[in-house]
């Protein structure tokens, strides 16, 4: 006798079951696909006892006849495919054909479904897999699926949900995910009786916002791929959001779990999200359907890309100009000048970024206090602070002059364009005002910001400038850091520091990097040793490998402005000024952000005046 044998059909629909129904979430998951297939644009979710005791779905789609009901509960039965050839060009959400089958061999299934041009619908009873009833039923166009006790006849399952707190979060999670997918489609969600949420038709930055419970500035990413069929278009927060916001893709309108897409906006990121920070938001990536392979796994949230290397290039270029234009955006918001005041009386800074081979050597002293030169009235000019734009104290160093800079109408009443200067608070923040909005800016974060970006210039271009020692310092190195300084002597001398074998470990530095000239010579070195002794093959957003990304950062944020650092008027306006002319400024190079805005309305919140 043989000991293989041919399932029944019950038993094989449970088998299934237990790929494409892992938990309440997985049946919600396949029902609004259905719905969304169906061209529905009204959905309607109500869900009890965690998704376990009902989960009801309501749509108003095209709706089936007797027939396509019958057919809906057969293995494999679709009407989303016609033929193999068509399995690589997949562009409806369902396919496989094993959701409703599955569903209803470990529930009891109740499917009610109308067609427009019929009088009445049709309502079939499945109890675990057998149908018990069908026959006709009077309903509104479209399909009302109901699946009660769900894993009813398999209790070991039962067992392993999770809380029915638990089972809910990945219920609503399934629904926001496929909201954002489709946000000219309007979806609600009632829980044990009461709404958790009504999301009306909008479009995607609306339904983005009411999704995340978010009102701040969004990052606007739309970019297409020249003679490629790829788009991509998306809405991120903020790089400083909270935590508990995450990233949702979606690829040809199917949510999906990508770690590569993951990765490529972390990637155009980087420099902007803080430690332990990941991006949030929704990215929507379009492309043809044979470049993508969704029959990877029953539950449909995993695909292949025939190409991942060039999706991924292009997910991270995309990003990375989203956070370019929302930098210009932003400058624009921050130092637009008020239509009262004459646009020839903006500040005369308006290149993109500032050249780190022009003079001025902009770097701070360690002291914490300092003074700015003053006001010359005879000549119209106002000379440069010294603190950005130091006159070099130390006997170590050679001397630089000062350069002066125009001084402008509006400089002359505190103002940067339309930017107006309130003065310091704990020799930390800039506190301004800008069109009745307080703005709070961190003057370590700005200048950390405006030297890491001076450096990449530099580096990117080969010439960051040195600063030659009048009396070279002597070091002595341990093995480890001599063989990177005599291997790594080339990559030492494009970051701007020479540095002379003297004999056994002892070293000569001659010149160090001039934007962090005023720190002792042999950190530099030592900053930059070590920096080079944890190399990786790893690149970022650009040209510069990843290890010199964060060598640098590093060496901005040892050489900016600290806390504690009092800053007379004129400097404060000269760290304005490189704001507005650096090509990026909202984040210091680790992702911390360097303005805070107020509206009137949150000032007055905070004194119960509204």
């Amino acid at each position: 006798m043989s000991k293989i044998r041919i399932l029944s059909e019950h038993l094989a629909n449970q088998i299934a079951a237990g790929e494409v129904v892992e938990r309440p979430a997985s049946v919600v998951k396949e029902l609004l696909e259905n719905s969304l297939d169906s061209g529905a644009d009204r959905i309607e979710i109500q869900v009890e006892g965690g998704g376990t005791r009902l989960i009801r779905v309501v749509d108003n789609g095209t709706g089936m006849d007797e027939d396509d009901v019958l057919l809906s509960l057969e293995r494999h039965a679709t009407s989303k495919l016609n033929d193999e050839s068509q399995l690589a060009a997949i562009a409806t959400l369902g396919f496989r054909g094993e959701a409703l089958p599955s569903i209803g061999s470990v529930s009891r299934l109740t499917i009610l479904s109308r067609v427009s041009h019929a009088d009445t619908g049709t309502k079939a009873d499945i109890r675990y897999g057998i149908l018990r009833d069908i026959h006709e039923y009077g309903s509104p166009r479209g399909t009302i699926i109901e699946v009660r006790n769900l894993f009813g006849n398999l209790p070991a399952r039962k067992k392993f949900l999770k809380t029915r707190r638990t089972e809910l979060a990945h219920i609503d999670d399934v629904i926001r995910s496929q909201s954002l997918a489709h946000p000219e489609v309007s979806f609600s969600l009632q829980v044990n009786g009461r709404e958790r949420f009504n999301f009306s038709s909008a479009d995607l930055e609306q339904r983005v916002r009411d999704v995340f419970r978010y009102n701040q500035v969004l990052l606007p990413v739309q970019a297409d791929s020249e003679g490629e069929d790829l788009q991509i278009t998306g809405f991120l927060l903020q790089p400083d959001a909270a935590v508990s916001s995450k990233l949702r893709i979606l690829v040809n309108g199917r949510p999906v779990q990508d770690r590569m897409i993951r990765h490529a906006v972390s990637e155009g990121l980087q420099g902007f999200l803080m430690k332990g920070h990941q991006p949030a938001g929704v990215v929507l990536l379009e492309l043809s359907p044979e470049m993508v392979d969704v029959n990877v796994h029953p539950a449909k949230n995993e695909i292949r890309f025939r190409n991942s290397a060039k999706v991924h290039r292009f997910v991270v270029g995309a990003v990375a100009q989203a956070i370019d234009g929302h930098q210009d955006q932003l400058r624009h918001e921050l130092f637009s000048v008020p239509e009262k005041i004459p646009l020839s009386a903006s500040p005369m800074v308006s290149q993109k970024s500032i050249s780190v081979s022009e003079p001025e050597q902009q770097t701070l002293r360690r002291s914490s206090s300092f003074s700015g030169t003053e006001s010359s009235a005879d000549n119209g000019s106002v000379r440069t602070p010294s603190v950005l734009f130091p006159t070099v104290s130390n006997k170590n160093l050679q001397v630089t002059t000062e350069q002066p800079y125009k001084k402008s109408k509006v400089e002359s009443k505190g103002q940067v364009g339309g930017l107006h200067l309130i003065g310091q608070f704990l020799q930390l923040y800039l506190l301004c005002e800008h069109e009745g909005q307080l703005v709070v800016i961190d003057q370590h974060a700005a200048h950390e910001r405006i030297l890491y970006q001076q450096l990449r210039h530099g580096y990117e271009k080969q010439e960051i400038p040195a600063q030659s020692l009048l009396f070279p310092v002597t070091v002595e190195l341990g093995p480890d850091h001599a063989e990177i300084l005599e291997r790594e002597g080339d990559e030492i001398t494009l970051l701007g520091i020479q540095a002379d074998h003297f004999g056994d470990m002892t070293w000569v530095i001659k010149a160090v990097p001039a934007l962090v000239s005023h720190l002792a010579p042999q950190d530099i070195l030592t900053e930059i040793l070590d920096g080079l002794s944890n190399r990786t093959a790893g690149k970022n957003a650009g040209v510069i490998p990843e290890y010199i990304d964060n060598l640098m950062a590093g060496m901005a944020c040892k050489a900016a402005i600290k806390a504690g650092n009092r800053l007379q008027p004129e400097e404060m306006l000269a760290l304005l000024q490189q704001m507005e002319s650096s090509d990026v400024f909202s984040h210091c190079p680790h992702g911390r952000p360097v303005v805070k805005t107020f509206t009137p309305q949150e000032v007055e919140r905070w004194f119960h005046r509204t």
